[in-house]
């Protein structure tokens, strides 16, 4: 490498970026990598970029022709979320001789996708002209290494130093030495030598003859290569493979409808898309961009919705949480031995200490959850052996919950540990989510209700687990302390003047006198007496709660209800999805057939992928959804959500250990005539599950494998 000859044009001479709000933006993941651009294909760093490891590469990446952006023909993602398309066209070019070309003549396309860490772009120019074409293309780029905290708006005191570009004939290398003493760097590299080539820029005098084509072939990585035409084609295969394997995996569902097949479609992409394989076995990341990492309570959302059809995932989920789980205690950190993992991140400002979540434990929820999992996989696959090896894991978790409950008057509470960790701990973990029915602040340590949910369930699971291993006194001991906390939740928690739970009880052990969608999570664990339950469903499926597009997750009498607000009146596709398995589990089935419609809609509005939120102002006739701005999207529990939609209509239970699939009151999405599961697995055996409408009947039929042992039973 060679230091670089000073540029030809400054950087302030290109044009500034165009103003893009509203614009949509488009997605590609592979691994720890991510890259977030325009319709366009370009990035301009407006929280967009091509991050790795929670750090920014390219904070910069536009394409122009002839010193300006090109006009837009179309983009889109390609419906396995594989490849990223531009099309464009030119506007008049400079004379090439005697007259200039016009409008409409060039076409050029950005064809990209991300592979082992690595962008791999396509630039194809065709001249559908007869006549003779100069076309000058300028790739802009630029690099940043923010942190993606920084991206997010957070200030930092100083930042690392930006090295000089180092130049070749046809690649740059940007470098960054962080607080942390780490070389961070990105290599842009060309397939053909630029005219003119900078620390910022790469200009091509294209002189393109009439009805010929010109390519250049892109990547951005760590270190330098050699791109081509055969790498990218190898490459190419290669991901679209890799995506396909992970699609493939588990129950395929197939639905009448072709929409309604479409966002199933469109949502098993997005899991494909955000799933990542790590050694302790496939994880779902979060979301994207904010949330691309592992997180503990998304994924083991994640994995509850789609236990049904996919297993695999939940073990995945369920080893890489018991390798990191806590094993000390640290209040920067939020961490305690058996607490299991919220979040985990390989920035610089978490590797510096900036901030606590490097490895971080600011979730009380998570822990549980965790144990909840554990005990859902083993019914639905009856895989005791790995329920062995993680059966440790379990008792420190165990271990924990307990003993956080004894130290708050029963219930499992939270106070982070220092100023720099998360103020609200559960799901709704923004600084205003918990108050007081006159809209003061809840002080901790708070006990949310949905939590004490998940605590009586891990109780109540691990005595299941403990009988299936023949420890019987250990069951009956753990089956009592679930009894125990369900009375006390039926004793301080329920509100009988607003016929529903407290969201939380303060430090003081005084409820929040709000009503909020966290007791339908509640309804999910199965804590409430059936007449309690009913009376909930009954307040998550009134006015106040119903959107029109899903349920709240605030009532709108309440105070500090915001529709517009992260956690106080918006709503959450996931939200949805665990009150709608609540409401199920406590006989309501009207209401879910409504909810998966009403979710369904908002996906047709969203392009088939829903967001991790969106506004929770009502339905107005021929009005769409109002988005949230800075939604993740795609988000895993989001595109989760329709399975767990389905699964609470279909009524289908998998429990392997019995070698039975439970068919209850089945119900079918309104619209579709069928739904058809195919290769649902129970234990050694096979179904395809088929649920059929006939007339005002919905009936269920199976077709097993020869020689199953399993059996079906259905309660229509």
């Amino acid at each position: 490498m060679q230091t670089p000859d000073a540029p030809t044009a400054r950087d302030d001479e290109w044009p500034a970026p165009p103003v893009r709000s509203g614009q949509r933006l488009f997605v590609l993941k592979e691994g720890d990598t991510f890259l977030v651009a325009d319709a366009f294909g370009d990035v301009t760093g407006e929280g967009d970029g091509l991050f790795h490891d929670d750090t920014r590469w390219l904070s910069t990446f536009r394409l122009l022709m002839d010193g300006r952006q090109p006009a837009l023909l179309s983009s889109a993602v390609s419906q396995d979320n594989a490849f990223f398309t531009a099309n464009m066209t030119n506007h008049p070019l400079p004379p090439l001789g005697e007259s200039s070309m016009p409008q409409g003549v060039i076409h050029l396309e950005r064809r990209r996708f991300l592979w082992q860490d690595r962008v791999h772009e396509r630039i194809t120019l065709v001249n559908y002209g007869d006549a003779a074409a100069r076309v000058p293309l300028t790739l802009l780029f630029g690099a940043d290494f923010r942190d993606m905290f920084e991206v997010r708006g957070q200030q930092r005191p100083q930042r690392g130093e930006l090295a000089a570009g180092a130049l070749g004939e046809r690649q740059v290398a940007l470098r960054y030495r962080g607080l942390d003493a780490v070389w961070r760097s990105v290599v842009l590299s060309f397939s053909e030598v630029p005219a003119r080539l900078g620390e910022g820029h790469a200009t091509f005098d294209v002189a393109l003859d009439g009805r010929a084509r010109w390519t250049l072939h892109v990547e951005v990585g760590e270190a330098h290569a050699e791109p081509s035409p055969t790498r990218f084609g190898e490459a190419a295969t290669r991901v679209r493979w890799s995506l396909r394997i992970h699609r493939r995996r588990g129950a395929r569902v197939r639905a009448s409808g072709r929409l309604f097949q479409a966002w199933i479609d469109k949502s098993e992409a997005d899991l494909a898309l955000l799933t990542t394989e790590l050694d302790t076995g496939p994880y779902p990341y979060a979301g994207i961009p904010w949330f691309s990492t592992p997180f503990g309570r998304d994924a083991v959302v994640t994995a509850l919705q789609t236990l049904w059809l996919d297993p695999a995932l939940a073990r995945g989920v369920l080893a890489f949480l018991a390798a990191h789980q806590a094993s000390e205690t640290s209040s920067f950190h939020d961490a305690e031995p058996g607490k299991i993992m919220h979040e985990t991140r390989k920035g610089e400002m978490a590797a510096v200490k900036e901030l606590p979540f490097g490895q971080y434990y600011g979730g009380v929820d998570t822990t549980p959850l965790f144990v909840m999992l554990a005990t859902a996989y083993a019914e639905r696959t009856g895989d005791m052996g790995f329920i062995a090896i993680i059966w440790e894991a379990l008792l420190a978790a165990m271990e924990w919950i307990e003993g956080n409950a004894r130290r708050h008057c029963g219930f499992v509470s939270y106070a982070r540990g220092e100023l720099t960790g998360l103020a609200n701990q559960g799901w709704k973990d923004s600084h205003d989510s918990v108050f007081h029915a006159d809209g003061r602040s809840a002080q901790g340590p708070i006990a949310l209700v949905e939590v004490q949910g998940y605590a009586f369930a891990a109780l109540r699971g691990m005595g299941m687990l403990s009988r299936a291993r023949r420890q019987f006194a250990r069951a009956r001991e753990w089956e009592a302390e679930a009894a125990a906390m369900a009375a006390r939740v039926e004793r301080c928690f329920w509100l009988p003047e607003l016929q529903t739970y407290a969201l939380a009880l303060d430090g003081q052990q005084q409820p929040c006198r709000v009503r909020a969608s966290n007791a339908g999570h509640l309804l999910f664990s199965g804590l409430p007496s059936p007449e309690r339950g009913r009376l909930v469903v009954q307040q998550l499926r009134s006015a106040s709660f119903d959107s029109g597009w899903g349920v709240r997750t605030l009532s709108s009498d309440m105070a500090r209800y915001n529709p517009m607000s992260y956690h106080n009146g918006s709503v959450w596709p996931h939200d949805v999805a665990l009150c709608a398995a609540g409401m199920a589990r406590y006989g309501e089935r009207d209401g879910v057939v409504q909810l998966l419609g009403d979710m369904f809609e908002a996906a047709v509005h969203f392009g088939l992928r829903l967001p991790e939120l969106f506004c929770g102002f009502e339905r107005a006739p021929g009005e769409a959804p109002v988005a949230y701005p800075v939604a993740c999207l795609p988000q895993a529990w989001a595109a989760g959500s329709v399975f767990m939609l389905l699964q609470a209509c279909l009524g289908v239970t998998v429990e392997a250990a019995r070698h039975r699939v439970r068919v209850t009151h089945p119900r079918l999405p309104q619209g579709i005539e069928a739904i058809h599961i195919a290769g649902l697995q129970v234990g050694d055996s096979r179904f395809d599950l088929n649920v059929r409408r006939y007339g005002a009947d919905v009936v269920a039929f199976a077709q097993k494998d020869s020689g199953s042992a399993a059996r079906v039973e259905m309660q229509l």
